[in-house]
C-alpha cells in the first residue's frame, strides 16, 4: 500500500460529499436484498463474503433462522468496491489486504482513497503525489475512487427501505420536529 497524505485540500471538500448530511448514522442498516441492488451483486455472493468474513454486516449479523443481517453505508461501499476488483481480475487474496485496509478507516476518510490496480497488487493513493509515484513506477491499470463510488451509492439508497438496528422507526427518526407537532395534536380518527 501507498504512503497516505490527504487527497482533499479542505474539510469543505470532503463535506461536498455528503452536503445534506445524508449519510446515514451507524446504527441504520439496509438488509441484505438491499444491499445486493445497491452494491450490484448477487444474493449469493453476499452470503459467501459474510460467511468467509470478507465482508459482513457491521450492523447485525444474522442470528438463527429468521433473522437478517443489516448492512451499514459503509458496508455497501466495501461490498461494491470489492465487486470493482473481483471484476477487474484481482486476486481474492489481495482483495482481503484491501479491504483490511479500508476497515480500518472511517466513511469519510474514505473519500480521499483511490484504488489502483495492476491486476495482481491493490495500492491505496490518497494524493496526487502518490498517483504520480505509482504511474512513474510503471505500474497501477486502472483505478477506483472510492468518492465516486460513495456518490453512486449516495445516489440509489435513498430508494431502498433503511431499518434502525436499535429498533425504532427509521421515518420517525427523519421526522423534524414541526412534522411531530402536528401528527401529535391531529386526533385519532375511530
Amino acid at each position: 500500500m501507498v504512503e497516505n497524505a490527504s487527497w482533499f485540500e479542505t474539510d469543505e471538500e470532503r463535506d461536498e460529499l455528503f452536503p445534506d448530511a445524508a449519510l446515514p448514522d451507524e446504527l441504520v442498516g439496509y438488509r441484505g436484498r438491499a444491499a445486493c441492488q445497491i452494491a450490484g451483486i448477487t444474493y449469493r455472493q453476499l452470503d459467501y463474503w459474510a460467511r468467509t468474513d470478507l465482508v459482513g454486516p457491521s450492523i447485525r449479523l444474522a442470528e438463527g433462522s429468521g433473522s437478517q443481517r443489516l448492512y451499514s453505508f459503509k458496508d455497501i461501499l466495501v461490498l461494491k468496491i470489492v465487486k470493482r476488483l473481483l471484476d477487474a481480475g484481482v486476486s481474492l487474496h489481495n482483495i482481503r489486504i484491501a479491504v483490511d485496509h479500508l476497515r480500518s478507516r472511517g466513511v469519510r476518510d474514505l473519500a480521499g482513497v483511490t484504488l489502483f490496480s495492476d491486476g495482481t497488487t491493490v495500492y491505496e493513493c490518497t494524493s496526487a503525489e502518490d498517483v504520480v509515484d505509482l504511474l512513474r513506477g510503471g505500474q497501477g491499470v486502472f483505478g477506483i475512487a472510492v468518492s465516486g463510488a460513495m456518490r453512486e451509492i449516495s445516489g440509489t439508497i435513498s430508494d431502498f427501505p433503511a431499518e434502525r438496528a436499535d429498533g425504532s422507526d427509521e421515518s420517525a427518526a427523519d421526522e423534524d420536529e414541526l412534522s411531530r407537532r402536528r401528527r401529535t395534536r391531529q386526533p385519532e380518527s375511530s
